[in-house]
């Protein structure tokens, strides 16, 4: 499979060919929730599959009761004349299968034609039919199968080797942070283009934050640091040690801030927190950075990424 083909499944229907757009095109012009993971060990698993899935099935939730127009592409005024979404546990679990059901119809096709060395993305971008939606008073775990659309898209992927410097992270800080953040939605593919106008030719990632100094997220990442704690004067750099006397703590914006709830994010918040690595859900103030000790962006395709260098 070349970088330049990808397979698609719409409308019950796979499809493998270069007419294909990348995936950035394609969510531009498709309303909806979406997640993106990829496969790992040549092709042979999804990373983490079963977050994203929840992951996915939160955002349409979310934006079904916030904004259904970024769900369902209907206009304001006919955005009351939507039912009510039924209780989470039968929205997630008919969400779940519907999106479990269309990956599983063309991520077998794109696997055949995968190449040695390569892994696949694949986005799951889920989106309403707000014609047959209008129709239904009261969703049920068959009618939510009857009014959402699942559109899988895959492409090649390969991974970057970690640790390299040419392959590190560099950012700078550019706009505000995003509405409704707590949902991943494909018109912020759109809304964040004029950002990356902004965009230094060395930047990699664009980071957000409402004030200029705490720091949100990226555009398509979350991000950490390693900062020394205020008014530490322990020395040393051992964070194995007892937690209260680590002089240095792992930060990242907390969800309430407006951040995305990333796959990774909340992996590496678990993985502190289970070898006794002191970490805070607080934002990063860009005006204390040179306390940084490091930094480092985290998306399930980039898993981590050092930070090498910022503006």
């Amino acid at each position: 499979m070349t970088s330049s083909s990808h397979f698609l499944f719409s409308n019950g229907v796979v499809s493998h060919s270069s007419t294909i757009p990348p995936v950035t095109t394609f969510l531009e012009s498709h309303p909806g929730a979406y997640t993106t993971t990829r496969s790992h060990d040549n092709g042979s698993c999804l990373l983490f599959w079963d977050r994203h899935l929840h992951r996915l099935s939160n955002s349409a939730r979310i934006l079904f009761n916030s904004n259904p127009r970024l769900l369902f592409n209907i206009p304001i005024s006919a955005e009351r004349s939507l039912s009510l979404p039924p209780p989470p546990p039968i929205w997630d679990s008919a969400v779940k299968a519907l999106v479990d059901d269309s990956v599983g119809k063309v991520l077998p096709v794109a696997l055949r034609e995968r190449k040695d060395g390569e892994e696949l993305a694949i986005t799951a971008l889920v989106s309403g039919d707000s014609k047959k939606m209008r129709k239904i008073e009261n969703l049920s775990r068959k009618s939510i199968v009857e009014v959402l659309d699942v559109c899988v898209h895959i492409g090649s992927y390969v991974p970057p080797v970690f640790g390299v410097r040419e392959n590190g992270a560099r950012v700078a800080v550019v706009g505000h942070g995003r509405d409704i953040a707590e949902a991943k939605y494909s018109d912020w593919v759109r809304l964040r283009k004029p950002l990356e106008n902004l965009r230094p030719p060395s930047v990699t990632e664009l980071l957000l934050s409402n004030d200029g100094d705490q720091i949100l997220e990226g555009c398509v990442t979350n991000f950490f640091v390693v900062c020394r704690k205020e008014n530490s004067e322990i020395k040393g750099n051992n964070f194995l040690s007892d937690k209260n006397s680590c002089p240095f703590e792992v930060q990242t914006a907390p969800l309430s801030d407006g951040v995305l709830p990333g796959v990774i994010r909340q992996l590496v918040i678990e993985v502190c927190i289970s070898k006794g690595i002191p970490v805070q859900e607080v934002a990063p103030l860009w005006s204390r950075r040179e306390f940084w000790q490091e930094a480092f962006i985290t998306s399930i395709l980039l898993v981590v990424s050092i930070l090498f260098g910022s503006r």
